[in-house]
C-alpha cells in the first residue's frame, strides 16, 4: 500500500519523465528541419555537370584511361602501397577537413576514403590565408612497424612540420599532430632496409649563404621511429640550389627518397609551381648522400614546349613514384589543364605517368612531350572509374540530393568543421549562417566544391528567407577571400533582391541585381564555359533566365588572384553581409 507521499513523488516522476521525452521529441523535431527558420537557407537538389570537349575528343582505347586521375584543386600528391593497397593523399591548403585520402587496388580506379585531418585538435588554420595552411602531404608505410605515416608542413598556429600516424588508413583515426623540430617545409620520410628512418625536406641555406632569391636546400635527417623526431645534430645537406647552382635554379623542394638495387635515388621539384615547373633525379650510394645529378635531368617537365600547343597542360612536377607487385613503376605528379585565356581555374591537379625504371634512372613515359589526356594501364587493371563505385574522372555528374545523414567527402568548409554549420535534413541541407563574411579569414559558414572542368554546371535549389539586411545566401564561385563572385538572396528596404557581386583584390561591386516578388524558393546555376561564367536563377519551374551579362572567370584564376589553390563552387551563407544594394 503506497503511501500519499509516494504516490506524490510517483507522479513527480512520471510527470518528469514526460517532460524529458517530450522536450526530446521537441529537440528532435527542431533537428529534423520540418520547419523553415527564416536567416537560415535549406538547400537542396545539387548538381555540378563536367563537360570538357577534350574527353569527347579523345576516347578511350582499351587498356588506357584518363589523366588527371583527380580533377580540381587537388596538388602535390604523394602514393604509397602496402601489398596491393595504394593511398594517394594531397594537399589541402585551409580546407576542413584536410588532406584528402584515397584508396586503389589497381591506381586506376581510386575512392575517397575520407581525410587524414578530420579534427581541429590535428588542423589548426582558423585565422589562416586560403593558401596557407597544409602543404605537400607526403604517405609513407613502414613494413617494420606495420604503420602509415603522414608528414607535412602546417603554416598556421606556429604548428610548422608534423606528422600523424595510424595503423589503417581505411579505419582513419589518425593521430594528433606531433610536431618536428625542424624548419623548412615539404618533409618526407625514408625507411631503408635495415628500418633505419630518415626524413629530407626543403629548407633556406645557412644564414649568409643564399646566393639569389629563390636558392634553396634539400636537407637529410635520420629519423628516430621510436620518439617521432629527427634525430639532434644528424641534419646534411644533399642538394644545394638544384642540379646545376651555376645555372641559379629556383625552389628545389618536395623532395622524395627511393632505393633500387642497392643505390638510394632522391627526385625533387625543381623550378617553382608555375610555368618552370620539373622533376629532376639524384643518386648517391647511401641516403646521406653524397647524391650525383643525372645526366638526362629533367625527367618531367612541359616548360620547353610551345606555349601555343592545343589542349595545353602545364607546370608539371612535384612527383611520387610507386612501384606495383609486378614490378611496373607509375608516379603522380600535379599539373595544370588552362583555358582558352590561358587562366588556371580548375587549379593544380593530380595526373599519372607510367615511369620506365629499365636503366639507371627513372624517365616519365612521354614526360617531356606535351602530356596527353589518356595514359596506358597497370598490368590487370579494369577502368572502372565512372561506374558510380568509384571517384570519378573525365566528363561526368555529381548529383547530391543533400538530404542523407552523412555528407559527402567531396563537400569542404574553410577554417573550420563542416558540423558547426551545416545539418542535414529530409528537406535539405540547413546552413547555420556565422556572423562572418565570406571576405574574412575566419571560418566561414560555407560548404565546397571544387571546380574540376574548365565547361561545368553547378546548381542548386534554396529555400530561404533573410530577416535583414546583413543576410545574404546563394552560391559562390571562390577563388579565395578577395577574389570571388557572391550570387544570391538579401533583403533591403522591406524588398528582396538576388544580387551578384564579384569581389577583386578585396574591393567588392554589384554588377546585377534584380528584385524577386517574395522570399522563399529559388534555383540558382552558375555555368562556365572557358573563361566565360553565366549566373542564372528560376522561380517554381519556370525556365533560367540570365542575371547580368556574361562575367569573366579572371578572378578565379591563380594566375590573376594569386596563391596556390583552384576555384570552387559553394553553397554560402552569412548573417554578417556587407553587400548594400
Amino acid at each position: 500500500m503506497q503511501t500519499r507521499k509516494q504516490k506524490a513523488i510517483r507522479k513527480i516522476k512520471i510527470g518528469a519523465c514526460l517532460f524529458a521525452f517530450a522536450l526530446l521529441y521537441s529537440c528532435q523535431s527542431m533537428r529534423s528541419g520540418d520547419e523553415k527558420v527564416d536567416g537560415e537557407p535549406i538547400f537542396s537538389n545539387f548538381e555540378y555537370v563536367g563537360n570538357d570537349k577534350i574527353y569527347d575528343e579523345n576516347p578511350l582505347l582499351e587498356g588506357q584511361f584518363y589523366s588527371p586521375i583527380l580533377q580540381g584543386c587537388y596538388p602535390d600528391p604523394s602514393i604509397t602501397r602496402k601489398g596491393d593497397d595504394y593511398y594517394l593523399v594531397t594537399s589541402s591548403f585551409v580546407m576542413f577537413p584536410g588532406v584528402p585520402i584515397f584508396h586503389s587496388k589497381d591506381m586506376v580506379n581510386w575512392q575517397q576514403i575520407g581525410h587524414v585531418l578530420d579534427r581541429e585538435s590535428q588542423l589548426k588554420v582558423g585565422t589562416a590565408g586560403i593558401s596557407a595552411g597544409i602543404y605537400a602531404p607526403d604517405i609513407m608505410y613502414n613494413p617494420y612497424n606495420d604503420t602509415f605515416y603522414m608528414i607535412t608542413t602546417q603554416i598556421a598556429s606556429g604548428i610548422g612540420n608534423m606528422v600523424v600516424k595510424t595503423k589503417d588508413p581505411k579505419a582513419g583515426h589518425w593521430s594528433d599532430p606531433i610536431k618536428l623540430q625542424f624548419d623548412g617545409i615539404d618533409p618526407a620520410l625514408f625507411f631503408d632496409d635495415d628500418g633505419k628512418a630518415y626524413v629530407v625536406h626543403n629548407d633556406a641555406p645557412d644564414k649568409g649563404k643564399e646566393l639569389y632569391e629563390g636558392h634553396r636546400v634539400i636537407k637529410v635527417w635520420e629519423y628516430d621511429v621510436e620518439t617521432d623526431q629527427v634525430i639532434a645534430g644528424t641534419s646534411k645537406i644533399i642538394v644545394d640550389g638544384g642540379v646545376d647552382i651555376k645555372q641559379k635554379p629556383i625552389w628545389i623542394e618536395a623532395p622524395h627518397v627511393y632505393k633500387r638495387n642497392g643505390k638510394y635515388y632522391l627526385m625533387c621539384a625543381e623550378g617553382g609551381t608555375g610555368g618552370n615547373h620539373s622533376e629532376v633525379v639524384f643518386s648517391s650510394d647511401s641516403p646521406m648522400g653524397p647524391y650525383i645529378p643525372a645526366a638526362n635531368n629533367p625527367i618531367l617537365s612541359q616548360r620547353h614546349l610551345p606555349r601555343d600547343r592545343q589542349n595545353k597542360v602545364d607546370w608539371a612536377g612535384h612527383a611520387d613514384l610507386v612501384q606495383t607487385p609486378g614490378g611496373e613503376w607509375y608516379g603522380v605528379f600535379l599539373a595544370v589543364r588552362p583555358n582558352e585565356e590561358g587562366r588556371v581555374n580548375t587549379g593544380r591537379e593530380t595526373f599519372i605517368l607510367p615511369v620506365d625504371w629499365s636503366g639507371e634512372w627513372p624517365l616519365f613515359e612521354a614526360g617531356l612531350e606535351p602530356l596527353k589526356p589518356s595514359v596506358r594501364m597497370p598490368k590487370g587493371a579494369k577502368n572502372e572509374m565512372n561506374t558510380g563505385q568509384y571517384f570519378p574522372n573525365a566528363n561526368f555528374t555529381f548529383a547530391d540530393r543533400l538530404d542523407g545523414d552523412r555528407l559527402d567527402d567531396r563537400w569542404i568548409g574553410l577554417r573550420g568543421p563542416r558540423e558547426k554549420f551545416v545539418h542535414e535534413t529530409k528537406n535539405g541541407l540547413i546552413i547555420k549562417p556565422f556572423a562572418v563574411s565570406i571576405k574574412e579569414q575566419k571560418p566561414i559558414s560555407a560548404l565546397f566544391h571544387r571546380q574540376q572542368h574548365i565547361t561545368f554546371s553547378a546548381s542548386v535549389e534554396m529555400d530561404y528567407t533573410p530577416r535583414s539586411e546583413m543576410d545574404f545566401a546563394g552560391l559562390t564561385c571562390l577563388q579565395s577571400e578577395t577574389f570571388n563572385y557572391v550570387f544570391g538572396v538579401t533583403k533591403s528596404d522591406g524588398n528582396y533582391y538576388l544580387v551578384l557581386e564579384r569581389t577583386e583584390k578585396g574591393l567588392s561591386k554589384i554588377v546585377a541585381r534584380t528584385k524577386l516578388d517574395e522570399a522563399g524558393k529559388i534555383r540558382l546555376k552558375v555555368t562556365a564555359d572557358g573563361d566565360n561564367y553565366q549566373f542564372s536563377y528560376g522561380i517554381s519551374n519556370g525556365p533560367y533566365n540570365n542575371l547580368g551579362s556574361m562575367m569573366s572567370g579572371d578572378i578565379l584564376s591563380t594566375d590573376i588572384a594569386g596563391g596556390f589553390t583552384g576555384a570552387m563552387i559553394g553553397l554560402y551563407a552569412t548573417s554578417a553581409s556587407d553587400t548594400k544594394l
